[in-house]
Parts: C-alpha cells; structure tokens; sequence
C-alpha cells in the first residue's frame, strides 16, 4: 500500500506528518520524492548504504549521416532540438538544448537518417539507506537541474509492494507533484487554516480529484487562523483525518530535528490512528 503526503503550498507540515506516520508503524518503507529539496533525513538519520547516480537519455547527433531534415526537431514538443538547414554551400547543423530534453526517445526513434544516438547525462542521485528498521530511498537533484519527474520516477522504482509505502510528495500541484502521486492508494492533504493554506489545499484537491486518488486532510497549527479551512472541507465532503494544535514544544522539537513521535511518545497513538483511519477509507 502506497499513502503519499502532499501539500497545496511548502511550509504546512507535509514532511512532519509523513516522518511521523512512519515512525508511528512497522514494516514501512520511506521516499522522499520532494528531489528538489528533499529534508526527510535530517528528521530520520537514515544511514546511507547505497548511491546510485541518475541519468536521463538525451540525444546525440551524428553530423556526418545527418541530412538536417527536421523530422527530430517537429517531434520535439519540449523544443530541445533546434534544426538550421543547409543554405547554398553551407551544411546545416543541429543544436541539442540537453537541460529542455524530457528523454522520450522519439527523436531516435523517428529519425529516417539513424544519425541520432541516446547518451546518459546524470542529473542527480539516488540514496538508499535504513532507519532502524525502516527502509529509506530519497532523491538529490543535482543543482541547476530544470526538471525532477525523471529523478522522481527513479525514486519510486525501489518501491517495495511488500510494505507499507509512505512517500514525502513536493509541495504545489505541478508535474513533479503528479509524477510522485501516480500509483498512490490514498493521499494525505497536509495544509494550514489560513487563506494562502485554504486556496492552496483547492488547487491540489482539484489535482486529485482529476487523478481519482482518494484523499483526506490534515490541519496542521490548527488553532491558528480561522474556520475556512474546516468549513470547505466539510461542503465537499472531504474528511478532516487529523488536526495539529500550534504548540511550541512541538515547534521547539521540529527546530532541533527530532520528530513529534520521539520528543512526544503520547503523540503515536494519534498517528497510528491517522493510518487506521486511512486503511478504513481505503477499504
């Protein structure tokens, strides 16, 4: 079973909630799919047994068969490929954008000359490690990098069906949001009762929605701001599964990296009954 943490907006709780209800079960295994900015460690202090450098297969021109038809550059939804054609005496060439390319192949695919090859460019690494007992897989997308689905989906390839998956997704309701929710059994909304929280929380609902994945929400600081938040979950029927009071021991812990779950014991049983409460929804 694969329960993803998401958040409309960074800053809500997203990582704390997914840390927590880890650390709150057996048999789990942790991703942080957040590759971009990924932070899940410095609460878990997994110890790192394996890297795995990531790559993404762009194309390379063999100039010497190419006859600048083109055809690669028309394929090429993302523009990566820019063609300039022969004129008169000269021979035209083509120029490869690698940061622009999404790695689809179809470019090699199409090209009627064959005079495209794949390379691997690395783009970042894949970290697997363990805490405790606790399987532990995350993603660090190398600075500068413009696009992190590909990263992302090399993350959830260690995906282990045999446990119970709670994957840390990125904040907002972009591609890299969509890539880590894909194949997710239920997702957990982890937003804030405030009016960047609550028009946040509509955006990745709608998100959702179009993806058919079952969702709940949690109200983190919950006696902060104002009863919008609760009020619009209860007209769309969505479940409010956990709320959070603001407590500054709680904030003093997350300061300092220790998980709610370590600083606090008596704040397990609440997470164990947050993954009750998600179970009962699945089934």
């Amino acid at each position: 079973m694969i329960i993803s943490v998401a958040s409309g907006k960074g800053g809500t709780g997203k990582t704390t909630i997914a840390v927590n209800l880890a650390l709150s079960l057996n048999n789990v295994q942790f991703l942080d799919c957040d590759v971009e900015e990924p932070n899940a460690h410095i609460f878990l202090k997994p110890k790192i047994t394996e890297q795995k450098k990531a790559y993404i297969p762009v194309p390379e021109i063999d100039e010497s068969i190419c006859d600048t038809c083109g055809k690669c550059s028309k394929v090429c939804v993302y523009k990566a490929i820019a063609v300039l054609p022969s004129r008169a005496e000269e021979k035209g060439s083509v120029l490869v954008f690698a940061p622009l390319c999404h790695g689809c192949g179809a470019c090699a695919a199409l090209c009627p000359k064959n005079a495209i090859r794949e390379i691997n460019r690395e783009i970042g690494v894949v970290e697997i490690g363990s805490c405790g007992e606790m399987e532990f897989v995350h993603g660090k997308l190398n600075i500068g990098e413009a696009m992190a689905p590909p990263l992302i989906r090399q993350v959830k390839e260690h995906i282990d069906p045999k446990k119970t998956v709670i994957m840390d997704a990125p904040p907002g309701t972009s591609c890299p949001v969509v890539t880590s929710l894909k194949r997710s059994d239920y997702c957990i909304l982890v937003t804030e009762p405030t009016p960047f929280g609550l028009n946040d929380l509509v955006l990745a609902v709608e998100v959702l929605k179009k993806m058919k994945i079952p969702f709940g929400v949690v109200i983190n600081r919950s006696d902060l701001g104002n009863d919008l938040t609760e009020e619009y979950c209860r007209k769309e029927k969505i479940p409010i599964l956990m709320k959070i009071p603001f407590k500054k021991e709680i904030a003093m812990a997350y300061s300092k990296g220790e998980p709610i779950v370590m600083a606090f014991p008596e704040y397990k049983k609440d997470f164990i009954a947050l993954y009750d409460e998600v179970l009962r929804r699945i089934k």
